[in-house]
């Protein structure tokens, strides 16, 4: 057999992915789900196939397809950070009242671990999914684009959604940020973070703030990174380091209040005033930011809201509605407290 032409827009099935790779279907079958009996040369033909088509393996037989359709799944990059578990929290809110359970899949912001997840999940054979971000890799877009069910892209706003899209502008968080900083008379600004190549939302706020500064001609640094999950202990660690390899600074921009709340308890341990010393300004606006002291100044993103909406827009769809907005916008505040 010799490999043909791809197959038209459609649900791709195993003869078409056979077909493409010049092999049998029970070739490709045993690739799937045997892989140890077929040999790497041929595992490889068969996988370009599947990836090239956008082949997804359907894991739910015969007449139990259907049962896969009242479950959505909902892929995140972390399940350890309380934003993606009270985005969570939002959209089970919504889905459940409507009679639907959901699926979670957790990327560590792993874009190749994101695929694996799509890969998985539509072979389930679920109505339609709702993944955080809008940035993924060619292959995931071009499966889900070809599945041609109802997507859901949340966390962010931006103009390049596959399907629908619910979130804010995080440069625009980033901006409002640096000009409150800038406002208040800090000069020397940084912006610290964990995993920035990856979390490149963080890194959205980061260009959003450097727009700010080299607006108004202040010194401009690359951002600081550090391997790892966010959480307090780090922050408090990060606060010192900078503060001992730049003594200028006076305002730090954390990518999250995790980071920016143990900052502010290191800081009081350390006898470093805040915010007379230093000024510390968080993102996501937790319910902790509230009690430490000072309370620290952040971005109160909706968490909740934006759960509620990418949930409603799918079940709008599944309802054969067409949503008012395909991209909805939810915003964001600035909360101003002692910190800054």
């Amino acid at each position: 057999m010799s490999p043909t032409k791809m197959p038209t827009e459609r649900t791709v099935t195993l003869k078409d992915v056979a077909e493409h790779a010049g092999v049998s279907p029970m070739t490709v079958s045993r690739a799937l789900n045997k892989p140890a009996t077929v040999s790497e040369t041929l595992r490889a033909r068969i996988g370009a196939s599947v990836e090239s088509l956008g082949y997804v393996q359907n894991l739910v037989a015969g007449a139990l397809a259907s049962a896969g359709s009242n479950v959505i799944p909902v892929i995140v990059p972390s399940l350890s950070n309380s934003v993606f578990v009270e985005v969570i929290a939002g959209i089970q809110d919504v889905a459940q009242a409507a009679g639907y359970q959901l699926m979670l899949g957790n990327t560590e912001y792993d874009l190749d671990r994101e695929y694996g997840a799509v890969s998985t999940f539509l072979g389930w054979s679920p109505p339609g999914m709702i993944i955080a971000g809008m940035r993924h890799l060619d292959r995931t877009r071009n499966l889900l684009k070809r599945w041609g069910k109802p997507v859901v892209e949340m966390m962010e706003y931006g103009t390049q959604a596959i399907d629908m899209n619910v979130g804010l502008s995080h440069y625009k968080a980033g901006e409002t940020m640096a000009t409150h900083l800038v406002t208040q008379g800090y000069r020397e600004i940084v912006f610290i973070g964990c995993r920035i190549q990856a979390d490149y939302r963080a890194a959205q706020r980061y260009k959003g703030m450097d727009r700010i500064l080299a607006r108004h001609g202040l010194h401009r640094r690359e951002p600081i990174s550090y391997d790892g999950p966010s959480n307090w202990a780090l922050g408090g660690d990060a606060l010192m380091d900078v503060l001992e390899a730049t003594p200028k600074v006076d305002a730090i921009f954390f990518a999250n209040d995790d980071l920016a709340v143990g900052a502010i308890l290191r800081a009081q341990r350390e006898g470093v005033a805040v915010p007379k010393r230093v000024a510390i300004a968080g993102f996501n606006g937790l319910g902790l930011a509230d009690l430490v002291q000072p309370g620290l100044t952040t971005i109160m993103s909706p968490r909740l809201e934006i759960g509620r909406v990418a949930a409603r827009q799918l079940l709008d769809r599944f309802a054969g509605h067409t949503p008012a907005k395909r991209r909805v916008d939810v915003s964001f505040q600035l909360q101003v407290r002692g910190s800054t």
